[in-house]
């Protein structure tokens, strides 16, 4: 019998007996997965390397290095490296974030050899030209002035740091500040890069019109020697403490006719027990249909919102739990107030037999089309082996999102969220609120 989820056969999905795994001698873990329907592939990689390694006071550092790594390499400069991955339609990318670069590229299948060499050449042997350095300086200083100017990514930069404790990772700007990324040098930027980036605990997954020996024997070829004897081991995902007060905060931003809102508490790591069961509540509070309870009652019953929704992030670490609502700054107070009443109605009143049904379904039924593409299941696998979640874990997602319970539900809102302590962050035409 083909076991079946909302009618689709879960034995379509990758899963274990599609997807090859091969740790190379270097530590670089590489997964394949065949997909001869198209003539394309995607690959998907992270490094164990980001902001979570750099200090408060050089805050965008990682970020700032990695932005340099498409600036040029030993054997190809700006134009000519460029010229190479337009010429044969493909895209190459690289950005840092907390705990991880991730690098990617998508091309057609006939140029996987090209593109796993530019990858490497650009990983592996970048040269920081000094014109560049200024130039990609100025980049970001003119995103951190934008930033400064933005209500909604101001309330959510000052509500990651009322988040967590001082130096905590997930409390300070991946990006920067002004004056951290002014005075960031040249030499630093290549210490961070010859000091952090290399291949052990690195992941590499590749999709597409591929033979999936011929994948590993690029992989091996292209990146099987790279080692970096000065790459650190990554440090333990970082714990965040309950929030048991209220932590609050007004930025003022002048001129502005708009408040934006973040109010929440860090949420449970990807890895935990009671994620998925965190992630429907969520779900029923302020994204499901028209942004859950939060779109129905603060935006469309009382008319206090333009937008008003509830995210769980999610990661190696415990990433925020929050609500985000856009208002007039008449309204913050009430908005907050009616925000407040449906986080202490999930915790209190059991969620109901239709709300779990339809957000079972929904969770369900949008995995297959996440699946619909290469860039959706390399996405995918990556996603699997960041957080050691198992090469069969797609396959047994129905049955584990199945066994989720009215109870389950409610005892993981309780667990991360609280409607009397939590982080609050408003920014706005004069701070007020």
């Amino acid at each position: 019998m083909i076991a079946t989820a909302n009618g689709f056969d879960l034995g379509s999905l990758p899963g274990p007996d599609d997807i090859t795994r091969h740790q190379l001698d270097n530590g670089l873990v590489v997964l394949v997965r065949e997909n001869h329907a198209t003539p394309t592939v995607v690959m998907d990689g992270l490094l164990r390397s980001g902001s979570i390694f750099v200090p408060r006071e050089q805050a965008g550092l990682a970020r700032f290095s990695t932005s340099m790594l498409m600036r040029g390499t030993k054997s190809r400069d700006f134009a000519a490296l460029h010229e190479d991955i337009e010429g044969v339609g493909a895209s190459l990318r690289v950005s840092a974030g907390t705990h991880t670069t991730s690098f990617g590229f998508s091309s057609l299948a006939e140029d996987l050899g090209l593109m796993l060499t530019l990858a490497a050449d650009v990983l592996r042997h970048p040269t920081f030209p000094a014109e560049h350095v200024e130039k990609v300086r100025g980049e970001i200083l003119t995103g951190l002035e934008r930033r400064a100017h933005d209500t909604r990514s101001m309330a959510a930069l000052t509500f990651n740091e009322l988040t967590y404790p001082d130096g905590h990772p997930y409390g300070v700007s991946n990006s920067g500040y002004i004056d951290t990324v002014k005075a960031i040098t040249r030499d630093q930027l290549v210490d961070f890069h010859q000091g952090h980036v290399g291949p052990r605990g690195g992941i590499l997954v590749v999709v597409g019109a591929v033979k999936t020996n011929e994948v590993l024997a690029l992989v091996q070829e292209t990146l099987g020697e790279w080692e970096n004897p000065a790459q650190p081991d990554p440090p333990p995902p970082p714990a965040a403490d309950r929030i048991e007060e209220t932590r609050q905060q007004h930025v003022a931003i002048p001129g502005k006719t708009q408040s934006d809102i973040m109010l929440g508490t860090p949420g449970p790591a990807r890895s935990a027990p009671d994620f998925q069961a965190a992630h429907i509540a969520n779900s029923i509070l302020g994204v499901f249909g028209l942004m859950g309870r939060l779109g129905d009652n603060v935006r469309e019953r009382q008319g206090l919102a333009y937008y008003s929704f509830s995210r769980l992030t999610g990661s190696l670490g415990p990433r925020p739990w929050y609500v985000s609502a856009g208002v007039s700054p008449d309204n913050v107070e009430k908005a907050i107030a009616s925000i407040r009443d449906e986080i202490r109605r999930i915790i209190d009143e059991p969620v109901t037999a239709d709300e779990l049904a339809e957000n079972k379904a929904n969770f369900k039924g949008r995995v297959p089309l996440q699946l619909e593409t290469n860039g959706g299941v390399a996405g995918a696998i990556t996603n699997m082996e960041l957080h050691q979640l198992g090469l069969d874990y797609l396959r047994n997602y129905a049955a584990m999102i199945d066994a989720i319970t009215i109870e389950d539900v409610q005892a993981a809102a309780r667990a991360y969220l609280d409607p009397d302590a939590y982080a609050l962050a408003v920014a706005g035409p004069d701070g007020a609120g």
